[in-house]
């Protein structure tokens, strides 16, 4: 299976048991992205537990092409499956930008993972460790979920057209301000990614432009 971007192959599976070419002539599709800022027995900030709820069609069109897989179940598929997302992913630092102080931060390996179908959508789950674990004192941790060609936009959960109260958790301590913050593009690069074609993706970056910021203001 040849693909557009890296990640347009993994929200189609990956791999063309799992789907054929034929799929990629669609408009752009989307992720539903939350986040869970996880912290150690020291209190330092260790990893981002990352939930991504996979738009319907690109759920439905992978799990017909598993039920109709040979020799695996369901669930082995979805086990298979959650493995090649976390491999293609690992490849592009997982799609993810965490910063502190707006340093950036070195990101570990995800050992942690799962795929599964939940209501008709297909979700993926995952805990994205820090190289090392910071402290959130007198900090500012900010991230951003994105694909860099623009070809799968990434949002928080939304409800009423505002994030929802638990698209970004956060329960340690010191009390911290939290905050979703939409993206501003500016109106030439909205142009630019208006005029890619529904089979074409924007060059790598684009999508930087588009992607939510989330933030744990404890200063």
């Amino acid at each position: 299976m040849k693909a557009t971007s890296i990640t347009v192959a993994f929200v189609l599976a990956m791999s063309s048991f799992l789907i054929s070419t034929n799929a990629h002539a669609h408009p752009h599709g989307w992720i539903d992205l939350s986040v869970r800022v996880i912290t150690d027995d020291q209190g330092l900030v260790s990893s981002l537990h990352q939930t991504w709820r996979m738009d319907p069609f690109y759920s439905l069109v992978v799990f017909e092409e598993l039920q109709q897989a040979e020799g695996a179940s369901l669930e082995e598929g979805l086990d298979q499956l959650g493995k090649e997302i976390r491999d293609n992913l690992a490849t592009q630092h997982y799609l993810t930008e965490v910063r502190i102080n707006n340093e950036p931060q070195a990101l570990g390996e995800v050992s942690e993972y799962t795929a599964m179908e939940r209501d008709g959508r297909l979700i993926f789950m995952f805990i994205l460790p820090l190289k090392t674990p910071q402290p959130l004192t007198v900090s500012l941790l900010s991230y951003q979920v994105f694909d860099p060609t623009y070809y799968i936009e990434v949002v928080h959960e939304e409800e009423d057209g505002q994030p929802r109260d638990d698209a970004l958790i956060y329960n340690g301590e010191p009390a911290c301000e939290l905050a979703i913050l939409p993206a501003d593009p500016d109106p030439e690069v909205v142009m630019q990614a208006a005029l890619l074609d529904k089979d074409e993706s924007g060059e790598p970056g684009l999508g930087r432009y588009f992607a939510e910021t989330g933030q744990i203001d404890c200063r």
